[in-house]
């Protein structure tokens, strides 16, 4: 239509253009051609909309096929989900049916598997667990399958539930040595002969070790047992077949050692008094070292002095009775009293020497528990500065400060005992000394005295 009415309109406008040319010029052939284009734009554009009505009286026939096909294909789908779900019941029915078979084919033997697939259960854990799993790994997998099976279990399978707690109970009994990945505190992994004792202990040459179930590894201990106990693993090593040896085992298949690997030592205890635990032990190292060189000093004395005693007239001035004695061959014309209260000067003078030191080793002992009680009482306070600041929820934020106060408290005992101890031995010897000073002394004046009266 829109190429109709352009067609009149360049008609028009031809028409319009025409005239002005007729009167222009007066042609009449230009309007006879004019006339022709019109008469066939017409016709081309009647066969062009005939074309387009047939092809939408063509495209409407395909559509309404293919509606007509999608309702038939509608209608088979229903029927088709009609007989499913006729099926599905009873398919139901049929199930409900066999499983009331299955049970009352499977009789006792249903409660059979139960027990099957308990005893599965309850054996994975403490067999993976087992020391004999270091040296047999993978037992485990047997009694997993078994767990998880939804079946009845076959005869090869009960027999594999069989040989597993046999062989369990028979290597429960047995002092095995094999070659195990063991890996080092530094982090390395090393093949190592392993000793497996029953199912109590793992050992190496290097001592004790224990098995990680957990990552199926062979681990060390961070700390080895007490010396006495740690000993007895080269002596199990070194112990030939059919002989008997002392070996400590661990119940536990290593957890009392893993716990022991926690208490502390010796010298962590001694650490843990801090600065007041490291005073008292160097008052005792004190007092011991004087207490050592005061009691080799009087012995050294004792010794001279035993040797003087023996040549009374010959006096020697390198120990105290002969420097008394020369005060009395020195004296010799005086009368007794004042050759006693020379005699007494003498022994006054020697006194200082034999007992010097004594009364400083009696100090440090009465120090030393003293100082025990400080560093008590200082570690109450920072345990209850603790407690202010971070309650008593966590206990060992507390444990430090009582080791502190614990500690210190036994340091100071254990310095006090023998430093007592000491004082009293060095004390006996110098007493020992100077009584034989004076026994000495009183016999030279009583000597002395029967000359006079002679």
């Amino acid at each position: 239509m829109k190429k109709l009415f352009k067609g009149f309109a360049v008609a028009a406008a031809l028409s319009v253009s025409a005239g002005a040319a007729l009167n222009a010029h007066a042609s009449t052939e230009t309007l006879d051609k004019i006339l022709q284009e019109v008469k066939q734009n017409r016709i081309s554009e009647g066969k062009i909309n005939k074309q387009r009505e047939q092809d939408f009286l063509s495209a409407r026939a395909d559509k309404q096929a293919l509606l007509n096909k999608a309702k038939r294909d509608l209608a088979n789908e229903k029927a088709r989900g009609d007989r499913l779900n006729k099926q599905f019941k009873q398919n139901e029915i049929t199930l409900a049916e066999k499983e009331v078979e299955l049970q009352n084919a499977t009789g006792t033997l249903g409660e059979m598997f139960g027990v099957v697939r308990r005893s599965a259960s309850e054996a994975i854990g403490s067999i993976e667990a087992s020391l004999v799993s270091a040296e047999k790994p993978g037992r485990a997998e047997v009694l997993r399958s078994l767990a998880a099976a939804k079946e009845l279990p076959t005869t090869r399978e009960l027999e594999e539930l069989w040989i597993a707690f046999q062989t369990e109970m028979t290597e429960s009994a047995k002092v095995s040595t094999f070659e195990a990945q063991v890996a080092e505190l530094s982090g390395e992994i090393n093949t190592k002969q392993v000793t497996r004792v029953g199912n109590f202990n793992l050992i190496t040459k290097d001592g004790y070790v224990v098995y990680d179930a957990a990552n199926k590894a062979i681990v060390p201990l961070g700390k080895q047992p007490d010396g006495h106990i740690f000993n007895t693993v080269a002596d199990l090593l070194n112990t030939q077949a059919g002989s008997y040896t002392k070996f400590y085992v661990d119940p536990a298949r290593g957890g009392i050692l893993r716990l022991n690997t926690q208490r502390a030592t010796v010298e962590e205890r001694w650490h843990q008094g801090d600065t007041v635990g490291y005073i008292i032990t160097a008052l005792l190292a004190i007092g011991a070292l004087l207490a050592l060189v005061r009691f080799l000093d009087l012995l050294m004395v004792s010794a001279k002095i035993k040797a003087q005693v023996k040549n009374i007239n010959t006096p020697n001035e390198n120990n105290p009775l002969g420097r008394i004695l020369k005060v009395y061959h020195d004296n010799k014309n005086q009368d007794v009293e004042n050759l006693e209260l020379k005699l007494d000067e003498a022994i006054l003078r020697e006194t200082p020497r034999i007992e010097a030191g004594i009364n400083i080793i009696k100090i440090l002992a009465a120090i030393a528990p003293l100082l025990g009680l400080l560093g008590t009482v200082v570690g109450m306070i920072l345990t209850f500065e603790s407690i202010t600041l971070f309650g008593t929820g966590d206990p060992k934020i507390m444990a430090g400060n009582i080791s502190l106060a614990l500690v210190t408290t036994a340091l100071g005992l254990i310095a006090a005992l023998p430093l007592i101890l000491l004082h009293a031995i060095v004390s006996g010897r110098s007493k020992a000394v100077l009584h034989i000073l004076d026994e000495q002394s009183a016999g030279i004046v009583a000597a002395h005295a029967e000359k006079e009266k002679a």
